[in-house]
């Protein structure tokens, strides 16, 4: 299995900075509404608190830089409110990027889709030693919803479990709702739906499963933190379980 953490990261390379219009008290507001502070943490510490460690595919840039969670075409419903691949747009609605499309174009060939790439590897280089493999996409987000979105008024739970109608089984979302609620109040796809899964499998290949972990961010911070991990832990475990099960 593998843990996947796309917006831990609040570095942004030299050369993309440059494009961006906010300053830089600006920017760090930005950084701080947007990225997914401790999710990377998280994932390390359930890894090695778990019984066989998973992956950890961890994005090292800003994904303000590119998302690798978005698609990279019109089906993206984030290109509404200048969200998608390549943010337009603050989370507070400011300009965030003059429209550019052979920039746009740059920056998704140099980061987007070495990404997409390299993921798309080690998914498939799992499913050809093990049969199948999940991913637990691990994220966080705001107490308070932000002015620019798409999903106004909804409820913020400690944790929002995502889930996939093609690959995210009965099983796994079971067992996700059953180790996450041990940290928390837990609702499905309210405020964020659905899950990652990388395109080159998505809604093609039903041995690829994973489920969403997004918590709210006040449930990592202190003890309340620890109860995440354990709840990571708790899945990790269960998922290999099944997974040693099945082989045997």
């Amino acid at each position: 299995m593998i843990l996947h953490v796309p917006h831990a990261s609040r570095i942004i390379p030299r050369e993309v900075r440059t494009t961006l219009l906010l300053n830089d008290k600006e920017l760090e507001d930005e950084l701080d509404e947007m990225t997914d502070t401790n999710t990377d943490s998280l994932a390390r510490q359930a890894s090695g608190l778990s019984e066989v460690r998973p992956w950890i595919f961890n994005n090292l840039l800003s994904r303000l830089v590119v998302d690798p969670e978005r698609f990279p075409d019109n089906r993206e419903i984030m290109n509404q409110i200048g969200m998608g691949v390549v943010y337009h747009r603050t989370s507070q609605g400011l300009k965030l990027r003059e429209i550019d499309e052979g920039r746009d174009n740059s920056l998704i060939e140099e980061y987007f889709e070495p990404y997409s790439k390299s993921l798309e590897t080690l998914v498939q280089s799992l499913i050809t030693t093990m049969g199948s493999v999940t991913i637990v996409d691990v994220h966080s987000y705001r107490i308070n919803e932000h002015p620019n979105g798409v999903n106004r008024g909804l409820r913020r739970p400690d944790i929002c479990l995502g889930t996939d109608a093609f690959h995210t089984p009965e099983w796994l979302d079971g067992a996700a709702y059953r180790a996450f609620e041990t940290a928390g109040l837990v609702i499905r796809n309210e405020p964020y739906a659905g899950t990652y899964i990388p395109l080159a499998f998505y809604e093609k290949n039903s041995d690829v499963t994973s489920v969403m972990m997004e918590n709210r961010e006040d449930n990592l911070i202190g003890l309340r933190f620890d109860k995440s991990v354990q709840a990571l832990v708790r899945l990790i475990n269960e998922i290999q379980a099944r997974g040693n099960a099945t082989n045997n």
